[in-house]
């Protein structure tokens, strides 16, 4: 908490917003795992409040609960990575999974079932569920670090200088154009699973599949976004073989990537105050 002094003005912007820390820490729960407290999250969100409302400058045209949010937003993902909540065992199991799923993607040709994968892991297909829902998580939290928040719900962070605004907008700008590109059904469920954040059960329905379906599609997506998007900002290896079917698939979404992408484009995805621009 803020060591300096809060003005009347100031406690009444907080006061008109505890609802604002609520509600994203409501949402922020569905999102990870269930021992993360509720407590832990919503003292730092109020916290960050506290500083966004001493911080704030109402002639800079941005109303207070849009900039109040991307503090608060910033400090839950802050505690989230505090807590270090993916344990060792957990990303231990990722790195089999992830390599295992490789493996079988190189012998049969195409993305393996669940149930295949299982199989060659020795596990039941819900555990491997749950390790993917882990690590699904995971890629979100990267994915709101990278962006500075979700793809349709950009606020301008205003203590940026101008070249860090730039590379801030600049990065929005990929993530819309990785998102864009993705396969048609990858593209729905990232779009329909968190933009929409609509449930699980939803997606599946909508899709014809299962939940199980739509969890291992989802994977997918996230994993061609982490990698797109630490290729062309990062300038990153991703690491995979050369000549396996994921590299060359890996490789041709990089280059869809970069042929959408201009740094005109990307920057048109936002105003000048790193604010999302209408469509």
């Amino acid at each position: 908490m803020s060591s300096k002094s809060v003005t009347r003005e100031q406690e009444t912007l907080i006061r008109e917003n505890m609802a604002l820390v609520g509600h994203m820490v409501r949402e922020m729960l569905f999102k990870v795992p269930p021992h993360v407290h509720r407590d832990d999250l919503a003292s730092a969100g109020y916290a960050a409040l506290v500083t966004a409302a001493q911080a704030y400058d109402g002639e800079r045209g941005v109303p207070f609960g849009r900039f109040a949010a991307v503090r608060v937003r910033g400090a839950l993902l802050d505690e989230l990575r505090a807590m270090d909540w993916a344990s060792r065992s957990v990303r231990a199991r990722a790195r089999r999974a992830e390599v295992a799923r490789q493996e079988l993607t190189a012998r049969l040709g195409r993305t393996p079932t669940p149930t295949e994968l299982a199989e060659l892991l020795g596990v039941a297909v819900a555990e491997l569920s749950n390790v993917d829902d882990d690590v699904q998580r995971a890629a979100v939290l990267s994915l709101h670090g990278f962006a500075a928040g979700t793809a349709e719900d950009m606020v301008a962070e205003t203590s940026l200088n101008p070249e860090e605004m730039l590379l801030h907008r600049e990065r929005i700008g990929y993530l819309h154009d990785a998102v864009a590109v993705l396969p048609e059904r990858l593209r729905f469920v990232v779009e329909a699973s968190f933009l929409q954040e609509r449930p699980l059960s939803d997606v599946a329905a909508e899709l014809g599949v299962t939940e199980s379906r739509v969890s291992q599609l989802r994977t997918e997506a996230l994993a061609l976004l982490k990698d797109g998007l630490g290729t062309h900002m990062e300038q990153r290896d991703n690491g995979a073989a050369k000549d396996s079917v994921v590299a060359r698939r890996r490789a041709v979404y990089a280059a869809q990537i970069a042929a959408r992408s201009t740094l005109s484009t990307r920057l048109g995805a936002t105003d000048a105050n790193g604010l999302r621009t209408a469509a």
